[in-house]
């Protein structure tokens, strides 16, 4: 109903293999929720020095939430060409919509993408597993630990996030339940922000001079 009324499409799910992408430990597009943004990154989270990613943005419904915010660029990752093409096809018919302009769609493999300097906000709603999410945890901390700043995670149906707890460098600040019943159905589903935990200082060394 609402891709109809705005004259795009996101509703639609895709199989990543029917693009040639049968990827270990990746999962089909799906389209996040329309509210799983505004429901855990506040307004007044976010000012226009923030930039904003979707690392696994598909056909672009969070990159055009994100968009409604006062980011001062807003970033899609899709690995898949045929999303990221659709994704282009939906920024276009809202820009009259958006609050931020600068939208820039990426196709890219999130192990191969450099976070860009500038980025603070990040998003995944579940797009890979298992070890795949492991080796993107440590390109995570490690682009932010060359070049340290507040950083946000958001992780929506956050499978692994025990994993991602287990990098000792994350720390959950907010979390929204599921909407569905059932406490179990409600956690798995929920959405999640975790902040960066600065790098540990270097130990003093026993070497007297």
């Amino acid at each position: 109903m609402i891709d109809r009324r705005q004259g795009i499409e996101t509703a639609r799910e895709a199989n990543l293999g029917d693009f040639g992408l049968d990827l270990a430990d990746r999962v089909r597009y799906e389209p996040s929720g329309w509210m799983n943004l505004p429901r855990v990154l506040r307004a007044g989270d976010v000012s226009d020095d923030d930039v904003f990613v979707d690392l696994g943005s598909g056909k672009g419904r969070v990159v055009l939430q994100a968009a409604r915010y006062p980011f001062r660029r807003v970033i899609g990752v899709e690995i898949a060409e045929e999303l990221t093409a659709v994704a282009c096809a939906n920024v276009e018919a809202s820009r009259d919509r958006v609050r931020c302009k600068e939208i820039e769609l990426v196709t890219a493999d999130v192990l191969e993408y450099e976070l860009p300097d500038d980025v603070t906000v990040a998003y995944l709603y579940n797009p890979f597993r298992a070890r795949t999410f492991e080796l993107f945890a440590q390109r995570l901390i490690d682009a932010l630990d060359r070049n340290p700043r507040p950083f946000r995670l958001i992780y929506s149906t956050p499978m692994e996030h025990e994993l991602l707890m287990r990098t000792g460098r994350f720390q959950m600040v907010r979390e929204v339940r599921g909407l569905r019943p059932g406490r179990e159905w409600s956690s798995k589903l929920s959405i999640r922000m975790y902040s960066l935990v600065p790098a540990p200082a270097p130990a003093p060394s026993d070497r007297t001079r």
